[in-house]
C-alpha cells in the first residue's frame, strides 16, 4: 500500500496499491494485438487478472492507480488510436467489446476504460483535423489515461480569454477518473456567449483540485467525485473546434450533426459496461450455484442438487436468453457506430455530409440498446440472489457488487426518457434533437 498526492493544491492523500504489482504484464504484453480476436484475447487476460481480487478492492475502496497501469500495460487505452502513432486502429465496435469484457470482471475498470476511449477521441469529433491529429499523437504515443470533468447538470465552468490563452474556473460535482488521469477534458461556456469549449489540460497541476469525496454504493473505484477548477490555463490553439485568432467556434466543425456524435457514442459506452456487469454477475453466480447453493428440501419435488431444481434452471436459462439478445443488440449498434465513423470521419467536407436523419437514427439504435441493457442488467444482477441463496448475501461472497455497480450508473440519466424518445420514433417517425444526453 502506498499513497499519492495528486498535485499541489490537493490536500488529501489518496491510498492506492503500488503499480509495480502488475509490472510483469508490461513485459508480457509488450506488443499490441493485431486484430479483433487478438484484442478480445488480451481483454480476457486483463479481466482474469482483475477478477482475482475485484471484490476485495471494491470493499477497500482504494484508488485504482495500479489497475489503470494494468490497462496501460495491456495496450487497451490505445485500441482506437491510429497505427502511425502506435495505436491499434480498431473500430468502435472492438472498443465496445473490450469495455464489456473488462466490466465482466470489474465494473469500475470497465467504466474507466469506456470513458477514456470516449475522451481520448474527443478531438476527432469536436476538433479540427489538425487538432484531432495532434492530440491523437500526444495521447497514443504517451499512453495517456484521460479523465473528464464534463458534467452538464452542473453550472458550466466559466471560460475567459487572456491573450493567447483561455482560463477555466468553476466546480463540478462529478468527474470521472480524474484523480488517476494524465490529462483531463475540461468543458465550459465562453464569456458572454452560450458557446461551449472543450479542451485537454494536464491533470497534475495546482488548479485542478479533487475533493476525493466519491463514496457511492457502486462503481466505487471510478474516482467520480467532485473537482474544483481554479484558473486552469489552456492555449487558445487547443480550444477544440475554435478559431484561435477570431476567438469564435468554427461552424463547419461544431454546428453540424457530426459535431454531436460524442453523445450517442458515450451512451453506447454506458450500455456496454452495463452489459458486461450483468454478464459478469451471471457467470459469478453460476459458479457459486454449482459449488455452494443447496437444494431446497421443502418444495414437494425435492432434488439432491440445486442444479437439478426446475426454478433454478429456468431462471438461469431466462437470464441467458435475455443477455444473449442484449449482446446481439449491442453488437449491432456497435456496427452502426462503425459505419457512421467510417463514412464521415476525416476532413471537414466529409464530416459535413452526415445528415441529421442519419445521426438521429444512430441515436435510436443506441437508445434501444440503453433500454434493453438497463432493464436486463438490473433484473439479472438483482435476480441472481434468488438462485444462489441466503449465504450469497455475505460480504465475503461479494455478489452484491454487480447490482450496486449497475444500479449506480443506470441513474446517470433516466431511461424513461429513452423509452419516450423511442416511442416518438416509432409513432411519429421523429428522430431526437441532439442534447447532452442524446
Amino acid at each position: 500500500m502506498g499513497s499519492i498526492s495528486n498535485g499541489a493544491g490537493n490536500a488529501s492523500d489518496v491510498a492506492f496499491r503500488d503499480p509495480k504489482v502488475y509490472q510483469e504484464y508490461e513485459r508480457k504484453w509488450s506488443a499490441l494485438p493485431e486484430d479483433e480476436a487478438g484484442w478480445l484475447k488480451r481483454a480476457q487476460e486483463v479481466a482474469d487478472v482483475l477478477a482475482v481480487d475485484a471484490g476485495v478492492r471494491d470493499k477497500e475502496n482504494i484508488s485504482p492507480k495500479a489497475e489503470v497501469t494494468l490497462l496501460k500495460h495491456a495496450g487497451l487505452l490505445k485500441v482506437l488510436g491510429p497505427k502511425k502513432y502506435g495505436g491499434g486502429e480498431q473500430p468502435w465496435s472492438v472498443g465496445y467489446k473490450l469495455i464489456r469484457k473488462i466490466a465482466e470482471a470489474d465494473g469500475s475498470l470497465g467504466m474507466l476504460l469506456g470513458y477514456h476511449l470516449l475522451w481520448s477521441t474527443t478531438a476527432n469529433v469536436v476538433g479540427n483535423p489538425e487538432q484531432a491529429d495532434r492530440f491523437q499523437k500526444l495521447i497514443i504515443e504517451n499512453n495517456y489515461f484521460i479523465g473528464g470533468a464534463v458534467n452538464p447538470r452542473d453550472s458550466d465552468l466559466k471560460i475567459t480569454s487572456q491573450g493567447d490563452k483561455i482560463v477555466f474556473d468553476g466546480f463540478k460535482h462529478f468527474n470521472t477518473g480524474g484523480v488517476i488521469s494524465d490529462l483531463t477534458v475540461l468543458e465550459g461556456v465562453y464569456e458572454d456567449t452560450s458557446d461551449h469549449i472543450f479542451a485537454f489540460a494536464p491533470t497534475n497541476q495546482s488548479g485542478i483540485q479533487f475533493a476525493h469525496d466519491w463514496n457511492n454504493i457502486g462503481l466505487r473505484l471510478t474516482e467520480s467525485g467532485s473537482v474544483k477548477i481554479n484558473r486552469v490555463e489552456v492555449p487558445w490553439a487547443d480550444a477544440l473546434g475554435w478559431d484561435a485568432q477570431e476567438k469564435k467556434p468554427y461552424p463547419e466543425v461544431l454546428k453540424i450533426p457530426f459535431g454531436s456524435l460524442l453523445l450517442p457514442t458515450i451512451q453506447l459506452v454506458f450500455s456496454n459496461f452495463y452489459l458486461g456487469i450483468a454478464l459478469g454477475a451471471q457467470d459469478y453466480a453460476s459458479k457459486y450455484t454449482v459449488k455452494s447453493t443447496r437444494a431446497w428440501p421443502y418444495g414437494g419435488d425435492n432434488k439432491e442438487n440445486a442444479t437439478d431444481e426446475f426454478y433454478i434452471l429456468a431462471t438461469y436459462g431466462n437470464f441467458h436468453a435475455h443477455l444473449r439478445a442484449a449482446v446481439a443488440l449491442a453488437n449491432a449498434s456497435g456496427e452502426q457506430v462503425n459505419a457512421i465513423y467510417a463514412k464521415y470521419s476525416g476532413d471537414l467536407a466529409t464530416r459535413a455530409r452526415l445528415t441529421e436523419r442519419e445521426r438521429g437514427e444512430l441515436a435510436e439504435w443506441v437508445a434501444s440498446t440503453k433500454v434493453v441493457t438497463t432493464d436486463t442488467g438490473l433484473r439479472v444482477t438483482a435476480g441472481v440472489f434468488e438462485v444462489t441463496g441466503a449465504k450469497a448475501t455475505s460480504q465475503k461472497v461479494a455478489l452484491d457488487r454487480f447490482f450496486r455497480d449497475i444500479r449506480t450508473h443506470t441513474l446517470h440519466d433516466p431511461v424513461a426518457y429513452k423509452n419516450r424518445e423511442l416511442g416518438e420514433f416509432q409513432l411519429l417517425d421523429k428522430v431526437p434533437e441532439p442534447t447532452w444526453y442524446t
